[in-house]
């Protein structure tokens, strides 16, 4: 999480320390619109700037996700640079329109205009056409901006349906094309010669490469492979769905603990989903546990059936239990189980090399599920336990150092949900666990 931070905050200050290298807050003279246009600039680098590299999220690199953790790291990564894009967005469009009507009201005098400021003839050809298209970019990135307010807002709305979330989310690829148009025109010219126009020509060219690429569908296309469904296993109680997949020529192969976006209904769209299998190049087979959570997961618990067509793009993630110690503690919470199944059927084949815990609380109980977990945990020489709320009460850390006194020679591998992670990680690093050795999925994809 922490990393997220860093990288968050270090794109804003090095956009901030660019623009400073060629421009200033304290221009002279300094009245309310020589600070105006300056602010609106630094403003619009900060915004089409995390637009950007939001937009080269969204295209799901490869180059990028071992470098940054994961998909699932990028992705929050993606989201908090949405939301600050919205923000800063904000900021921008009230200087420009707020001032409008400050002067319309009264409050404000606009200064006049130097006579042939502005003149096309006094300048060059590339930067006369560019003033000379400041109308036409205003006006757009103006009707832009009211269109990414929408988009973002309803992106960040959760009861707002996944399938049209998906639908809608892809044309903020279109309205950024817009505003990186917008932004290119009425960028200050006197700053491409500079770093920080250098910077700004390699972000507009990667975001509207990348906008490309999502508007033409060809995001992950690279990595989708079909396969069909063998087998279908329902564990009522526990509202799941087990499905076994064979795949088709093309599956690269996955690592236990990563994921894939699969398509089931092409009319919905591609779902995240944990791989809860191990790879085997002859079978040629992955499988997947999916819980009823919303409207999608829980239709496809009367509608999967054996010889279904599926798609599977991937596969992604950096969850996958390679580090430095010789001891892990794992926490599975609920659904949250599947990364650790998938390992442990890994670690049925080659033994673990590891002393491993796995901490398992559940609320919802289904016998033939419980017995299939503890013979991979006895398969696989991992120490299982199991604790079925409300019966064995709550699992926190205390109970988690009780059962493993050697806890801190340990690396803790946690899936579930999110705010009983950052409780878990907050409470082991308080007591001296290294941040590093607390590996979290942020299985969240909106």
């Amino acid at each position: 999480m922490n990393k997220i931070k860093y990288r968050f905050w270090g794109l804003l200050l090095a956009l901030t320390v660019l623009w400073l290298l060629a421009d200033s807050f304290f221009p002279e003279p300094f009245t309310y619109f020589s600070f105006r246009n300056v602010f609106m600039q630094y403003s619009g680098v900060l915004g089409i700037g995390v637009m950007s590299v939001a937009m080269l999220i969204a295209t799901r690199p490869g180059w990028l996700e071992r470098r940054w953790g994961g998909l699932d790291k990028m992705y929050r990564l993606h989201k908090w640079l949405g939301i600050a894009g919205l923000v800063i967005a904000i900021v921008h469009w009230w200087w420009a329109q707020g001032t409008k009507w400050m002067v319309h009201w009264g409050w404000l005098v606009r200064p006049q205009r130097r006579r042939g400021a502005g003149a096309g003839a006094d300048l060059g050809l590339i930067e006369g056409w560019l003033r000379s298209q400041r109308g036409i970019a205003e006006s757009l990135g103006e009707w832009a901006f009211y269109a990414v307010v929408i988009l973002i807002a309803l992106a960040l709305i959760k009861r707002f349906p996944y399938r049209l979330f998906v639908k809608t989310h892809r044309w903020i690829a279109a309205v950024y094309l817009v505003l990186a148009y917008h932004a290119a025109i009425l960028f200050k010219f006197s700053y491409w010669p500079q770093p920080l126009g250098w910077a700004m020509a390699a972000l507009l060219l990667a975001g509207t490469a990348s906008a490309a690429l999502v508007l033409s569908g060809r995001v992950g296309a690279r990595r989708k492979t079909q396969g069909t469904i063998e087998s279908v296993t329902l564990y009522p109680e526990l509202r799941v769905i087990e499905a076994a997949v064979r795949l088709q020529e093309g599956w690269r192969g996955h690592a236990a603990g990563q994921f894939a976006f699969v398509t089931f209904n092409p009319k919905e769209g591609a779902h995240p989903y944990t791989i809860a299998s191990s790879w085997d190049p002859a079978a040629r087979r992955i499988v997947f546990i999916i819980k009823a959570l919303g409207d999608h997961t829980g239709a496809l618990l009367g509608q999967l059936k054996a010889g279904d067509a599926v798609t599977v793009e991937g596969p992604y993630g950096c969850f996958d239990f390679r580090d430095r110690h010789a001891r892990q503690i794992w926490i599975g919470a609920g659904i949250g189980i599947t990364p650790f199944i998938a390992r442990m059927k890994q670690l049925a084949q080659q033994r673990a090399s590891h002393a491993i815990d796995l901490f398992h609380p559940t609320a919802d109980f289904d016998q033939a599920a419980i017995d299939k977990l503890t013979a991979d945990a006895r398969a696989a020489g991992v120490r299982l336990h199991l604790l079925r709320s409300p019966r064995d009460g709550v699992l926190d850390a205390a109970a988690i150092r009780a059962a493993v006194p050697d806890w801190q020679k340990a690396s803790i591998w946690f899936c579930g949900p999110a705010a009983f992670g950052s409780a878990l990680r907050r409470d082991f690093v308080g007591r001296g666990l290294r941040q590093d050795d607390f590996h979290q999925e942020l299985f969240q994809m909106r």
